[in-house]
């Protein structure tokens, strides 16, 4: 059974991780704002998963319970917030994934040292609340399904990517109708059926370029007919190809 702990205030920290290692399911008493400059952090709670690389950071609101998972030899840097007073981001009561530029991907490295002295440390929070204001969110997430259907249906999915399943054929494996599993998806997600597949297949290939595979082998592990049609997806949505990605979450800005 997972340890569960319950931290008094939330920790400013730099640490490294190998692939694979979680960190079990916890909470804070403040904010706390996680920045992986290698690697790939993922974070699941009760209403889904969230998923950052060095290009993103997230913020975890006080007082959720979560827990970590590493892929690929990471190293992340935790800044805590007090939860008392104006929160830096919108408080929705789940984690957000922001986009990270050089500036704040800089101060959240400087304040993760240990040892900074008090005005050092107001300065660059200062800085960071003042930043953090422009930043816009990145929903790199898969949600939790709260029907039983769904949640079933989810879990087909995402055990085999590389087998295209139309909605049809999902709903009599779950035993519901089409009409019903469409507008379980809409209600739950805010998306269609081949929407949260897209998402589902992105989140397994962040995934798996950070554990090392190939963007050829990843492409077929998530079920793209093609590399192009893969590598045009996923930069429409990263932002950057699967191989620049790949080559990013495994070198360290601030190494």
């Amino acid at each position: 059974m997972s340890q569960i702990r319950h931290t008094a205030v939330a920790p400013t920290s730099t640490q490294s991780r190998g692939g694979g290692d979680t960190i079990d399911r916890h909470r804070h008493d403040d904010h706390q704002l996680i920045y992986v400059s290698s690697g790939v952090l993922a974070i699941t709670t009760e209403h889904g998963s969230w998923i950052a690389a060095n290009d993103r950071a997230l913020w975890i609101p006080a007082n959720i319970w979560h827990e970590h998972r590493f892929y690929g030899q990471s190293r992340f840097h935790t800044v805590g917030f007090p939860a008392r007073g104006r929160p830096l981001l919108p408080d929705t009561g789940r984690p957000t994934v922001i986009a990270v530029d050089a500036l704040v991907r800089e101060l959240l490295i400087a304040r993760s040292a240990a040892a900074l002295p008090p005005a050092e440390v107001r300065h660059i929070d200062a800085v960071l609340r003042d930043r953090l204001r422009r930043v816009r969110a990145e929903p790199v997430a898969l949600p939790a399904a709260r029907d039983r259907r769904l949640a079933e249906a989810c879990a087909l999915v995402e055990g085999d990517l590389r087998t295209p399943r139309t909605l049809a054929r999902l709903a009599a494996r779950v035993h519901t109708g089409e009409r019903t599993l469409s507008r379980l998806f809409r209600d739950e997600f805010g998306m269609t059926y081949p929407q949260w597949r897209t998402r589902a297949r992105l989140f397994t290939a962040m995934v798996l370029l950070a554990e090392g595979a190939g963007v050829t082998d990843t492409a077929h592990a998530c079920g793209w007919a093609t590399t192009s049609a893969f590598v045009h997806t996923f930069a429409q949505a990263a932002g950057v190809t699967p191989g620049a990605y790949r080559a990013g979450v495994r070198t360290s800005p601030d190494a």
